[in-house]
């Protein structure tokens, strides 16, 4: 842990540096990066009914592109695919609710930190669970999606550790919560947003029953040693949009804090993809896509933004 807030410590201060006057890398109008994403996790990865891809991810990845000076395409693919597609130049950049691990910066570079997450654990609201150790017991089968950071947490601290659960891996976390509204599995450990996001597509059905506190950070990555020059545009950007990132020193070490402008494109940007159901977002999603799909500046990205918290009923 004090290795990985270490290395996120730097970068922030970098980005804090590049994006108060630091000099901007030449911006090619032509340049075209693909962006490979695992789609769809609600309510960073969306796709249409018409086969469009969305979501807070790849929104701000539009926007980002518009502000960076280059253009993107967005590619579905397999998330424990993505990374390794990342490092053989296939993909310019993963953009999946990354969390940045110590293990994954051997791999990859990362961007500064852009959400702030914790593991959730969905149950069933029949199932009669009061706790978490009503969870992780008494052979209990719970779900994950193969390569994520839940996975790993349930391997490391429950099944590594004796505790009497099976892990049941899937391609994607909404195979997961299928199985587990279908009660073929007794639990699903998935980072709070999409989980919220799971409980709002269930109401009736799904409940979180507790939060693991694993603080992760996400990130967008990058081959190692940024060959395109795209990480200083992206943290740059983000910072434009309304992300500002503080570090805060405490007895356990550097931590950040993100904060975000009131008002700003990232701020509304926000209020539309984790305040409303997901049906919801898509419809307004639906209604302002032309603003971010042709946007050309900064204000094109704002007028998009501040539409799809208005269309999502968030403002």
């Amino acid at each position: 842990m004090q290795c990985r807030i270490g290395r996120i410590a730097a970068v922030v201060v970098l980005g804090i540096a590049l994006t108060l006057g630091g000099s901007a890398l030449p911006q090619a109008q032509q340049q075209a990066f693909k962006v490979c994403s695992d789609i769809p996790w609600a309510p960073f990865e969306m796709v249409t009914e018409g086969g469009e891809f969305f979501g807070f991810d790849l929104d701000v990845m539009r926007a980002l592109a518009v502000l960076g000076g280059y253009q993107i395409e967005i590619q579905n693919l397999a998330f424990d695919s993505i990374i390794p597609a990342v490092q053989a130049g296939t993909c310019d950049i993963g953009a999946s609710g990354f969390t940045i691990t110590a293990e994954r910066e051997q791999a990859v570079d990362f961007s500064n930190p852009y959400w702030l997450s914790n593991q959730a654990v969905l149950v069933r609201q029949d199932a009669g669970f009061a706790s978490l150790d009503d969870v992780f017991c008494c052979g209990n089968r719970i779900g994950a999606q193969r390569g994520t950071t839940g996975a790993a947490w349930v391997q490391e601290n429950l099944v590594d550790q004796g505790v009497d659960v099976e892990l049941v891996l899937y391609e994607t976390y909404p195979l997961a919560v299928l199985d587990l509204v279908n009660k073929r599995i007794d639990a699903v450990v998935q980072d709070e947003p999409a989980s919220q996001q799971s409980i709002r597509a269930y109401p009736d059905v799904l409940t979180i029953v507790g939060i693991v506190e694993t603080n992760e950070y996400f990130g967008f990555n990058v081959a190692e040693g940024d060959p395109n020059g795209l990480l200083p545009r992206i943290n740059r950007g983000m910072a434009q949009l309304g992300l500002q990132l503080d570090l805060l020193l405490t007895e356990e070490g550097w931590k950040v804090a993100l904060q975000i402008t009131p008002g700003s494109p990232w701020d509304n940007l926000v209020k539309a993809y984790f305040g409303a159901d997901a049906d919801t977002v898509t419809q307004a999603w639906l209604a302002c896509k032309d603003g971010i799909l042709t946007a050309q500046s900064y204000d094109d990205i704002a007028a998009f933004a501040q539409c799809m918290a208005a269309e999502a009923g968030q403002q």
